[in-house]
C-alpha cells in the first residue's frame, strides 16, 4: 500500500513540474457559455527582458459547442496601456470534415487546446503586463466553452 501511494505522489510531482511556465491562469465561465460582453483579462508580471517568450491562449470546450472553429480578438499591453499587439485569430476545436474533436480529451465530453499566439516574442521593459481575449463569434453566447486560459513560457 506504501508503495501505490508513493508511486501515485510521485507521479503527481512529475507532472506538475513545468520549467518552461512563466504564467498561466483560466477564466471559467460558470453557465457553460462566454458571453460576447465577459472579456477573459489576465495580468502577469514580466521580470526578464533578455528572453523570449512563446504565449498561448487555451480554450477548454465542450460538446454542446455549435461550430468547427472559434474566432477570438486578442490585446497585449504593458502597464502603461500602450498596446503591443493586437490580432483577430481563428482556430479549429473540430475537424471540419468528421466533426471530430481536435483537442486533448478531459474527462467526458470536454476538452483542451492550446493554440500559439506569439511566438519567441520579447518584452522591452520589466513589470506588469495584461493579456485580453474575447470571443468573436456570430453568437452573443457561445454555448460549449467552459473556460478560456492564458499561458507564457520562455521559448526554447
Amino acid at each position: 500500500m506504501k508503495y501505490i501511494f508513493f508511486l501515485l505522489l510521485a507521479s503527481l510531482f512529475i507532472a506538475g513540474c513545468d520549467s518552461n511556465r512563466v504564467y498561466e491562469d483560466y477564466k471559467e465561465f460558470k453557465t457553460k457559455s462566454w458571453l460576447v460582453n465577459d472579456p477573459a483579462v489576465f495580468e502577469f508580471e514580466i521580470k526578464d527582458t533578455t528572453k523570449k517568450y512563446n504565449l498561448y491562449y487555451n480554450v477548454r470546450n465542450s460538446l454542446q459547442y455549435p461550430f468547427a472553429r472559434i474566432f477570438v480578438n486578442y490585446s497585449l499591453t504593458d502597464s502603461t496601456e500602450i498596446e503591443i499587439s493586437k490580432q483577430l485569430l481563428s482556430n479549429y476545436l473540430f475537424d471540419q470534415k468528421t466533426g471530430r474533436p481536435l483537442g486533448r480529451s478531459g474527462l467526458g465530453d470536454v476538452y483542451d487546446n492550446q493554440f500559439l499566439i506569439l511566438e519567441n516574442q520579447l518584452f522591452k521593459k520589466s513589470g506588469t503586463y495584461k493579456f485580453q481575449l474575447e470571443q468573436f463569434n456570430r453568437l452573443d453566447t457561445l454555448t460549449g466553452i467552459l473556460a478560456v486560459g492564458f499561458r507564457i513560457e520562455t521559448a526554447q
